[in-house]
């Protein structure tokens, strides 16, 4: 069975240009379909954008979600012994409550809950459940080790958690309970990407190739076609210019704390009610977590831990900023 080609589209610049020029027949062979996952808070320019390329390209855009974002991070949750929470899915800047120290939220899953898993299951449903069963079928014991792997490295993380409250003793040493060694099921992997049922097409260029990553499923393959022809994200926004396509807008959700200066300067100025909508967002935000039993310190959008409506957005930047040098998934942005 040849694989399905599947866009993953941003509907940013390197994610739209990437559909144009497999639409002009400069990348091949030309996808079956593209996929938008849609967070529900991008900027309207993204949306009145999405409208426009879908006109423009050959192939279906399917656009799935998971629901809205911003509601999802806003909603109150309570757990069986009735303590307040609220789930912790976005990078948030945080200022502890006690000590005022800075920091960020680490441990976030905006990309993948509402990105990578809605790409998956409509990628899923392309394929149809026979043939993902017949695969698994055909590929059993490289499954086995890769299911093993996984719950290797599964192990290794919690050994390293338990490192940190482990019993020390008398000679100081921690007691940690550490797996046995298990290396990368190297052609296992292989095997199965060789046989992938799909292949995800991903717009990151290469100034940004930090930020490849392999598949989260076997059966899929991830392919990087801007990647393969050097081109970076100023490349793209040429071959736009030299194509007499428009300037495709940054695609983010309204509210992302992997926001530039530059990028909220913009927001500010070309669309103040989305701009408007992440200064109510973060207030909500600071409200939600102030009343949770489980957020001791005060969120923010800006890294500069400054209410957004305060910031100077019109002040010189004094470092270099990379709006997506945390963003671990490589699923935003492009």
């Amino acid at each position: 069975m040849e694989p399905i080609h599947v866009l993953s589209l941003g509907a940013g610049v390197q994610s739209s240009t990437l559909a144009l020029m497999a639409a002009a027949g400069e990348v091949v062979p030309m996808p079956t379909t593209a996929i938008f996952a849609d967070t529900q808070a991008e900027p309207e320019s993204v949306y009145t954008w999405l409208d426009w390329l879908e006109k423009q390209l050959p192939f279906p855009v399917h656009r799935v979600t998971k629901g809205n974002l911003g509601d999802d991070v806003l909603k109150p949750r309570i757990t069986a012994d009735g303590r307040r929470y609220c789930r912790t899915n976005l990078p948030f800047y945080t200022v502890d409550n006690v000590t005022g120290e800075r920091g960020r939220v680490m441990m976030r899953s905006c990309t993948k809950d509402f990105k990578i898993l809605p790409i998956i299951k409509k990628s899923r449903e392309l394929v149809g459940r026979k043939a993902i069963t017949d695969w698994r079928k055909r590929h059993k014991p490289e499954l086995s080790a890769w299911k093993a792997y996984q719950a290797y490295l599964k192990a290794k993380k919690k050994a390293k958690e338990d490192a940190k409250t482990g019993q020390p003793l008398f000679t100081g040493q921690l007691i940690i309970p550490s797996p046995q060694y298990l290396p990368f099921p190297r052609n296992a992997w292989e095997s199965m990407q060789d046989d992938a049922l799909v292949v995800q097409w991903i717009g990151i260029s290469l100034d940004e190739i930090r930020r490849v990553k392999p598949s989260r499923e076997p059966w899929i393959r991830h392919r990087h076609p801007i990647i393969e022809k050097r081109m970076t994200r100023q490349a793209c926004l040429e071959w736009m210019r030299l194509n007499h396509y428009p300037e495709p807008p940054r695609s983010a959700c309204y509210f992302c704390p992997f926001h530039s200066l530059a990028e909220w300067k913009r927001l500010r100025d070309e669309e103040a009610v989305q701009f408007e909508k992440a200064v109510q967002f973060e207030k909500a935000v600071q409200f939600e977590k102030a009343v949770s039993n489980n957020f001791k310190s005060t969120s923010f959008l800006h890294r500069s831990c400054v209410p957004l409506d305060q910031v100077d957005l019109d002040a010189r930047s004094t470092k270099s900023e990379s709006l997506w040098q945390d963003e671990c998934e490589g699923m935003c942005g492009v």
